[in-house]
């Protein structure tokens, strides 16, 4: 089965609370179907110290988001597009702009 979306992808996001930005995949959880994307869904998380004399902290850092709520940017047109999977010369699978025609 080919990824309709890889780490590196530009992804643009359709739902939630950063609706409409469009950032870099860093990590994809296939088992759970969900997206890391740098810069979205930052949350504030609180820091207990593990130590004595060690302070605590407040640290931002990205969720998670599902990976029905983010469409990929095809390449050539800038855009959010559906892709589609062709088969090439070789026999070898690749992802496809819907939008486009091109390949990434």
């Amino acid at each position: 089965m080919l990824q309709r979306i890889k780490k590196n992808d530009l992804v643009y996001i359709l739902a939630g609370k950063d609706k409409g930005v469009t950032g870099e995949v860093i990590t994809v959880d296939l088992d759970g179907n969900k997206v890391l994307v740098k810069g979205v869904n930052i949350v504030t998380k609180h820091v207990k110290p593990k130590s004595k004399g060690e302070r605590g902290s407040i640290v931002k850092e990205e969720k998670f988001i599902a990976l029905s709520n983010v469409m990929p940017v095809c390449p050539e047109t800038k855009k959010p597009c559906r892709v589609r999977t062709q088969k090439t010369a070789e026999g070898k699978r690749v992802r496809v702009s819907v939008r486009s025609g091109q390949s990434f």
